[in-house]
């Protein structure tokens, strides 16, 4: 329940900024969504059963942002994302909202650069069927940088993001029987492409 009151709040302060934002030249609202490809961090047991470099998975997102300002712009979103790592032949999975505070500039033409960071909170973690409830912090920060393409009111971008702060998923292996203590890397590490569309 409070992760729903947390992301109604957010999103009803994001519509509001975007709204009153859209009467001003060049500022625009809309919805967004697309694909994401990349994978979380390392996977470590007690026992010394590790798993690095894990395989990259396709995960979405769907959300909405604002963007303030022509030539150079602000541009602030949230952002439900979902992505899965595989280990072995284990997945990790995570469900989260992220809230990107991009800063950008017309280079040329429709083409715009961007970049900023990106904060994230953690809604769900799921090891191979099991929820993990203890993650250091549900929140935490990470960066985005990208290129962009607008053409009137759709626009494509393709962007990476790391997760800047270390952040650790542990949970205690006597849930899949084997009794030790395991640790996954929850940063996520992505290019992600996605398509907008202006209200």
């Amino acid at each position: 329940m409070k992760n729903l009151k947390t992301s109604v709040i957010a999103t009803a302060v994001l519509l509001f900024i975007g709204f009153s934002m859209n009467a001003q030249e060049g500022s625009a609202f809309g919805f967004k969504g697309g694909l994401n490809y990349g994978a979380n961090g390392d996977y470590f047991e007690s026992i010394g059963d590790n798993a690095e470099n894990p395989d990259r998975n396709i995960g979405y997102h769907l959300g909405v942002f604002a963007k303030i300002g022509d030539r150079l712009y602000f541009r602030p979103e949230l952002v439900y994302t979902a992505t899965k790592s595989d280990y072995n032949s284990d997945d990790f999975q995570v469900k989260k909202l992220d809230a990107p505070l991009l800063f950008g500039i017309k280079v040329l033409g429709p083409v715009s650069v961007f970049g900023g960071p990106s904060l994230q909170y953690i809604l769900d973690t799921e090891f191979d069927g099991i929820e993990i409830d203890d993650v250091e912090d549900d929140f935490s920060v990470g960066l985005n940088f990208g290129i962009g393409l607008s053409f009137n009111k759709i626009g494509i971008d393709l962007r990476y993001e790391r997760g800047f702060s270390d952040n650790e998923a542990t949970f205690i292996g006597d849930n899949i029987g084997t009794g030790v203590v395991s640790r996954i890397d929850t940063r996520p590490d992505q290019l992600i492409l996605s398509l907008s569309v202006a209200l």
